[in-house]
């Protein structure tokens, strides 16, 4: 397990300790959340950005539930 240092500014340290107590949770796990959080977003533009190629190259099909479920 990687261990990383990391230097936070009043205005950080401020905002960290506000999201601590909301979320309850330590620094750590905030971080780790929060890098969860950012992956999260840059594979649902990718899945977007993939989506919106080919819904201009007019490859976008739509399915209904019954097709989805069989």
């Amino acid at each position: 397990m990687a261990v990383t240092s990391v230097r936070f500014n009043a205005k950080e340290e401020k905002i960290l300790k506000l999201l601590q107590k909301h979320y309850n949770c330590d620094t750590s796990s905030l971080i780790k959340k929060s890098l969860w959080e950012l992956y999260e977003d840059i594979k649902d533009k990718e899945i977007i950005e993939d989506f919106e190629k080919k819904e201009k190259n007019k490859k976008v099909k739509f399915v209904n539930i019954d097709e989805i479920i069989k």
